[in-house]
């Protein structure tokens, strides 16, 4: 596993490229000779789109974590829990409930359908026998999907299914200067995981061993899910999508340097960043000047890395 130090220097690295690269001229000569159009370009689209980048991967890494250590499964994350499913369920609700509704409101009702639907996921595994790494994400996936499809199903009936799957479709390529600052919101929620980071270790462990150390098991649990739906609804709103990136990163790390949450937490967040920041360079040098969404390039790597964590953790049973 790469160290933290090379993973920063590499972020940085990553970060310089993705601020000058692009179809408009921006470069280091016209920025220092102060050329008006290359700042505007640079401050209005380059900086909030690096920004958007590193939040939404570190984010969504983090989220991921949280989820596998609530859930006691490795295989767990937003993606495979309902809980990005039941945010489009609660955007496309406050779309056709309150279609003249500002952004943030919308946001709030998503923060709210996407926790009670991942609550019903977690009350649903909580009562499952069988509780195999492998069948509670397919429990998951296919409670996802029934969600979709219900999702689908009004936004057909009601004519804005396209509206709804153009706008929710990852893509880093829109984010401008006063449509991402949404996205600061998922700050304080993140600093809340890494200060509760112990107390959800201890709830991984069981209810009647968080009970018997005098934690407060549903306390802390609705905690974690709240920070989960309300990341990933806010990222979902100003990004949209982006697929398996809270499975595998998190894998990725623990595979490595194990299960102590506190302290994997910032390892966590750096790799997330500078793999989003990766595949969001790699969609827009492949077919330059054209540019490939963000969704669509983490899924081709993140499949491929997840069919890796697959085999190499079935390896060792």
């Amino acid at each position: 596993m790469i160290h933290r130090r090379y993973l920063i220097l590499l972020l940085l690295l990553l970060s310089i490229i993705s601020l000058f690269l692009g179809v408009s001229s921006v470069n280091l000569k016209g920025l220092l000779y102060f050329n008006s159009e290359q700042w505007q370009i640079l401050l209005i689209s380059r900086v909030p789109r690096l920004i958007s980048i590193l939040i939404a991967g570190s984010a969504l890494s983090i989220c991921g974590l949280v989820m596998q250590q609530l859930s006691r499964n490795r295989f767990v994350s937003p993606t495979t829990a309902g809980t990005m499913d039941s945010a489009r369920l609660g955007i496309l609700i406050s779309m056709l409930v309150f279609p003249t509704a500002s952004m943030l409101f919308k946001t709030v009702i998503a923060i709210v359908v996407s926790f009670l639907g991942t609550l019903l996921f977690m009350t649903i595994l909580s009562r499952l026998k069988f509780k195999d790494s492998i069948f509670v994400p397919l429990v998951g996936i296919m409670f996802g999907n029934i969600i979709s499809s219900v999702t689908a199903f009004i936004a057909y009936q009601q004519d804005i299914l396209q509206n709804l799957s153009g706008w929710l479709q990852g893509d880093f390529s829109l984010i401008m200067s006063g449509r991402y600052e949404i996205l600061y919101f998922s700050i304080p929620a993140l600093i809340t995981a890494y200060l509760f980071a112990n107390r959800f270790s201890i709830v991984g462990m069981g209810q009647d061993f968080a009970v018997n150390l005098g934690l407060n098991y549903q306390q802390v649990l609705y905690l974690g899910l709240a920070i989960v739906a309300t990341v990933s609804s806010i990222i979902i709103v100003s990004v949209g999508v982006i697929p398996f990136l809270g499975l595998i990163i998190p894998n990725l790390v623990t595979l490595y340097l194990g299960d102590n949450l506190k302290k994997i937490l910032s390892h966590t967040a750096l790799l997330g960043a500078v793999f989003v920041l990766f595949c969001d360079i790699f969609g827009r040098i492949v077919i330059y000047p054209y540019e490939i969404a963000i969704n669509a390039v983490v899924g081709v790597f993140g499949s491929a890395i997840f069919l890796y964590l697959l085999f190499k953790r079935y390896r060792h049973v």
